[in-house]
């Protein structure tokens, strides 16, 4: 890219974040606008880039060459205005990382719930096989602390997630496509299942010739591609005999050609995560990384902060945070939750994204948070959107059947927690509730 001053619309979200730090570390001069300011953006601004946090084109730098924007900015944000009427060139997140991975191999990782994991399992195995690699993690990888590992001209790789929001990964050109899982998410995007099946559709025949589709074998996906199916069962690379110990997850994975790579372990938990980590394994066999640094690389993969992450643990009280906020996210969290402690009783805090979910979901949501012990609910985070009446989180309470709930406002939460008999503390979403996080934790320790 030819141009020296970007700024960033929406520098806080966890994709723009990686981006924009991206950049800064290439030596363009990088600025931005954020709604709200954040660890990530506090992050940002500790690290020499210059944002603000009012829709205001006066607080703009005048020599701006390029925006970049997230999908998330509304059209009539004053500062999106001010460029269009400037004639400034305006792109989005999407096609910056689809330039990007048109410059080297490129693994991008799709899928309605798992692709962050997946994701950050990949560049750490990779990273941990010491190849030359950059990746743009939807979250924070623990093992290296961020959303960004930034490589250089010898990149070998770039590891991405490929976000199926707004068609952004019709953008890429992958050599490794994985995909998943296809469940009806973002219908304010796609109208149906089937669109958004179209749209998965385009995105594997995006796919290199000379790469490889790794897909869930649950999903039908046709295509003439050169593909891997992944599962429990009846496909081409398959996971047997898991089980738990010593805070550990165990399982042997085979090929339905008889090939036996043995036992691999990792500190995940839960079948879903039995899966990323087959996805990411079958993606880097491919890549030809040695089979025993794969198991050492799983074996060491600390995770991603917000998914299944232990945030306090002693003899009497687990609290786990997960940014699980979609129905089946939720199900497959819960269920890996109950089975590492069975006995526990679990206090669920959740907070509904966005108004168009719940309302698309309210039943699925309510089915399912009815499998915690204690459930408080806050209210809908709104994100992007305006209320819709008759959308509420009373409205979703009412359909909950488990003997203890309620409605919980912000400034109650931590009151309640501390007043409560806490056995094992879940909170889960994907809005703000991350921001009690260390307060929760704090509150626990004390």
């Amino acid at each position: 890219m030819k141009e020296q001053s970007i700024y960033f619309l929406g520098i806080g979200g966890i994709g723009m974040s990686a981006l924009a730090r991206y950049f800064h570390s290439k030596k363009y001069l990088v600025s931005g606008y954020d709604k709200t300011p954040s660890p990530l953006t506090q992050k940002l601004e500790s690290e020499g880039i210059k944002i603000h946090y009012e829709d205001n084109p006066d607080l703009i730098d005048s020599n701006i060459d390029l925006v970049i924007m997230t999908p998330a900015i509304p059209s009539d944000s004053h500062e999106l205005n001010y460029f269009k009427n400037n004639n400034i060139k305006i792109i989005k997140r999407a096609e910056v990382l689809g330039e990007i991975s048109r410059h080297t191999k490129s693994v991008a990782v799709a899928g309605s719930h798992g692709k962050t994991t997946v994701t950050a399992l990949i560049t750490h195995i990779l990273n941990y096989a010491k190849k030359k690699i950059s990746a743009f993690v939807g979250g924070i990888a623990k093992n290296i602390n961020s959303n960004v590992l930034i490589g250089d001209e010898e990149d070998e790789f770039v590891v991405m997630e490929a976000d199926e929001f707004d068609r952004s990964f019709l953008q890429l050109s992958p050599y490794v496509s994985i995909i998943t899982s296809i469940d009806a998410d973002h219908l304010d995007i796609y109208s149906d299942q089937e669109q958004l099946m179209q749209a998965f559709e385009q995105f594997v025949e995006k796919t290199s010739e000379d790469g490889l589709l790794v897909y869930n074998s649950s999903l039908n996906i046709m295509s003439d591609k050169r593909k891997m199916s992944y599962g429990f069962e009846n496909s081409d690379i398959m996971a047997s005999d898991v089980i738990v110990k010593d805070e550990m997850t165990y399982f042997n994975i085979i090929t339905k050609d008889g090939i036996d790579y043995g036992e691999f372990k990792m500190q995940l938990f839960g079948n879903h995560n039995v899966m990323n980590a087959l996805s990411a394994v079958a993606t880097c066999i491919f890549l030809n990384i040695d089979v025993d640094l794969i198991k050492e690389g799983l074996a060491s993969f600390l995770g991603v902060q917000r998914r299944f992450d232990i945030r306090y643990k002693d003899e009497n009280v687990c609290y786990i945070d997960d940014y699980a906020h979609h129905p089946e996210e939720i199900k497959a969290s819960l269920a890996a939750i109950r089975k590492v402690f069975p006995q526990k009783r679990l206090t669920l805090i959740f907070q509904p994204h966005l108004f168009t979910r719940t309302r698309d979901f309210m039943n699925e949501f309510a089915e399912v948070l009815s499998l915690a012990d204690k459930l408080l609910l806050l209210e809908i985070y709104p994100a992007r959107e305006k209320s819709i009446p008759g959308v509420t989180s009373s409205v979703l309470l009412e359909k909950i059947t488990c003997k203890e709930k309620r409605v919980c406002q912000k400034d109650e939460l931590l009151d309640i927690i501390q007043s409560g008999d806490n056995e094992l503390i879940v909170t889960m979403g994907a809005g703000d509730i991350d921001r009690f996080v260390p307060q929760i934790e704090l509150l626990l320790r004390s």
